[in-house]
């Protein structure tokens, strides 16, 4: 593969306007796509096949007539301070603001809380909720008429305690300034990382081409098939992270290779073949445990793999294509002033013979010299990190909205406290030949049931087989009292002869969804460590090795589960996230973690450890091996890490729930595997471990194919690549007249 990518990096720089065009025309066909298709429909986070699903369709089948509620509705809680909503000057005023909320844009009607048939009201008297109908609005109109609503609940009487229940306006990530700092700030280490402007804009003009390409790939893939906003922001993020990464690891080489006194063409083919073989292994690495999410069996999830995996793809080819055609354009001034006058003046750079300083270096030493203190300290802090793992709670959907501090969430709280789950009630499905006559014992013994509030009379289908009953839990959709009582009804669903009962209904379908979620985190776990020992063993030719890089994924993981439990469930951090914090963790958010610190975290083992394990095949002993290796790899580690972190703490800005806890997650998880696991417990381990951290069977080294993941197919070749004699272009020998020595 190696000598592919070098002749493909050679033949790119050659032929740049082609490139470019080629370029430029995919993303101009994807465009097109996406232009005459439109922007398409949200896919809708649903697993189907759940039991409440299931049930949910022989529900909609033996009862058509039953009315869906409506789907756009607001609902305004009126909660007087000292006072009953019935008292004559309360009612007077409650009937003014719904007279009010009556005209409203978009209103169709407003409940009456009083209605003798159907009043609405706590049976203490301290609440009452009218419901505000709306017809079919388009986005424009949603956002009108929610304002409208708000300002109407804003300026009702403070004494009627007004809050406005529900939201039009669809949820959506906001873009923010977090974002561009975090880029910014991205550059900023580019710069000093290559020591010119010039090297640091290419790296982050094709980081940003790249998320261009894949968020309209994506997009025109939404506007065939519908996808989730999700997927969307996952593409982005970790398009921007791994596109910066993936050049940044060939530019670097590149600017050794000029330093070594080679041509840009001869350069810019061993750089796409060495350090580019390594981004090819560790996108694909990243690919796969975007792709193995599919094992999960949950739609939307898979297609939130996909999206992101095609991200990181697109990111992989600009790097390999358009990358080349950037640097033959630099030549020379892609290194920084001080290097272009070495070069100029005959000084060559040998990265065997140069004498290496550095802070890096002094810490790699540091941490090989007491090894025993470094493994204790980087596990004891990781470890503490990773303990509010241990409350973590999760959830499907948040009930009442994802702000806890919003008048959305008050309202919620308020009929919750004073009717109980009535919001969210949960559907008994009673199945069998004669179920019109159980009926009562049915509704009896549902009554007698913890955590039951209210049953409704059963309504039985025309058939006389199946009745529905609806239940109102004392808790909310996510409480464990309600939790309890899904999972006892399924346990007692036989405990009347002839009788079988099924549970359904909005609530029900969360909680599956939430277990769904839980249970697919498990399996995937599974999978992603054998994967992870497999392609390590592959690698590395060891046991050991893979053992303990796969213990150290795992303590990033739980690290990143911690900080997250802290700041979005404890709400530690105000502050510092933009974000609605003291709400459970998202169902979906563990899962997409591991998933994607997986893939970073073996991009960070490979370009470590393979540069230490080169040490060791020339001979060095096992500490000095670390030492070297290290000192020659930890610096990009350093600059990539610090890059994704910045790009990651810019995301977690994001007022958006759902895109600032993917990304606070992810820059924890990096913060946590690159700087402590990789730069502190691995060479702790292997300078513990010593030889036999290489150890490997003879059996099982003799079948395992050999994998040249740091391309040294050309680093070492004898004699030069197919086209090393071609000659260089004119601007070649200009930029490096006087530099061969």
């Amino acid at each position: 593969m190696s000598t592919f990518l070098s002749r493909l990096g050679r033949s790119s720089a050659r032929h740049r306007l082609v490139v470019v065009g080629v370029w430029l025309a995919v993303f101009a066909g994807l465009a097109g796509i996406l232009g005459v298709n439109g922007s398409g429909d949200s896919a809708p986070q649903t697993i189907p096949g759940s039991r409440a699903s299931q049930a949910l369709e022989v529900m909609n089948r033996e009862f058509p007539a039953a009315q869906a509620p409506p789907e756009n509705t607001l609902q305004l809680v009126f909660a007087p301070q000292d006072a009953e909503v019935t008292d004559p000057g309360v009612s007077s005023q409650i009937d003014s603001v719904l007279a009010e909320a009556a005209s409203l844009p978009g209103v169709e009607s407003v409940s009456d809380p009083f209605a003798p048939d159907a009043p609405y009201t706590s049976p203490d008297g301290t609440l009452a909720v009218a419901t505000l109908i709306y017809g079919d609005l388009s986005d424009d109109a949603q956002v009108t008429s929610y304002d409208a609503a708000l300002a109407l609940q804003e300026s009702a009487p403070a004494d009627l305690g007004v809050e406005l229940g529900g939201n039009l306006v669809p949820l959506g990530a906001e873009s923010g300034p977090g974002e561009v700092v975090g880029v910014l700030i991205a550059f900023l280490v580019l710069v000093l990382t290559f020591g010119s402007m010039r090297a640091a804009g290419a790296n982050l003009l094709i980081a940003v081409f790249g998320v261009g390409v894949g968020l309209v790939g994506v997009l025109a893939y939404g506007s065939i098939t519908p996808i989730g906003e999700n997927s969307i922001i996952l593409a982005s993020m970790l398009g921007l992270a791994v596109g910066i990464d993936y050049s940044l690891f060939i530019l670097s080489r590149f600017r050794t290779e000029l330093r070594s006194g080679r041509s840009v063409e001869d350069s810019i083919a061993r750089a796409t073949g060495t350090a580019g073989t390594a981004v090819v292994f560790a996108g694909l690495t990243v690919i796969v445990a975007l792709a193995a999410l599919m094992v999960a069996g949950i739609d939307f999830v898979t297609e939130m793999g996909m999206a992101g995996a095609f991200g990181v793809l697109v990111a992989v080819l600009l790097s390999l294509t358009l990358l080349p055609v950037f640097m033959k354009t630099l030549g020379v001034k892609a290194l920084s002033k001080k290097h272009r006058k070495d070069l100029a003046a005959g000084v060559v750079f040998d990265e065997d013979t140069t004498p290496k300083h550095g802070f890096v270096r002094r810490w790699g030493q540091a941490v090989v010299r007491r090894p025993v203190i470094s493994l204790v300290t980087g596990v004891l802090v990781l470890v503490v990190v990773a303990l509010p793992m241990l409350s973590m709670k999760t959830a499907f959907n948040v009930p009442g909205g994802t702000d806890p501090e919003s008048t959305e969430r008050a309202a919620y709280t308020l009929i919750l406290d004073e009717l109980g789950g009535v919001q969210s009630p949960l559907i008994v499905l009673a199945e069998g030949d004669d179920v019109a006559s159980s009926t009562t014992a049915l509704e009896d013994q549902l009554t007698g049931m913890a955590g039951v509030a209210q049953v409704t009379p059963a309504e039985v289908s025309a058939d006389g087989q199946t009745a529905r009953i609806t239940l109102i839990p004392t808790g909310g959709p996510i409480d464990d009292s309600t939790k309890d009582l899904v999972h006892q009804l399924r346990e007692d669903a036989d405990s009347i002869s002839g009788i079988h009962l099924e549970v359904t209904g909005e609530t029900a379908i969360g909680i599956d969804q939430d277990a769904a979620l839980s249970d697919a985190l498990v399996t995937y776990l599974v999978v992603i460590v054998l994967i992870s020992l497999a392609l390590l063993v592959l690698l590395f030719r060891s046991l050991l090795i893979p053992l303990v890089a796969t213990l150290g994924f795992l303590l990033s993981v739980g690290a990143s589960f911690g900080a997250s439990v802290a700041v979005f469930q404890w709400g530690w951090l105000p502050a510092l996230v933009n974000a609605p914090q003291g709400d459970p963790m998202l169902s979906l958010l563990p899962i997409l973690l591991v998933g994607v610190l997986f893939g970073l975290a073996m991009d960070y083992q490979v370009f470590l450890v393979s540069r230490i394990k080169e040490m060791h095949d020339r001979g060095l002993t096992p500490k000095d091996a670390v030492v070297e290796g290290f000192s020659r790899s930890a610096p990009v580690l350093v600059a990539a890490a610090t890059i994704m972190t910045v790009v990651f703490a810019g995301f977690a800005t994001s007022t958006f729930s759902v895109a600032a806890s993917i990304a606070f997650g992810l820059m924890v998880g990096v913060l946590a595997d690159a700087f402590i696991v990789r730069l502190v417990l691995m060479p702790a381990l292997l300078s513990l471990l010593g030889k036999s951290a290489w150890y490997m069977p003879r059996w099982l080294d003799k079948i395992l194919p050999s994998v040249d993941v740091e391309g040294h197919a050309v680093e070492h070749a004898s004699a030069p690549i197919a086209g090393d004699d071609e000659p260089s272009q004119t601007g070649d020998r200009d930029s490096l007249q006087g530099t061969h020595v």
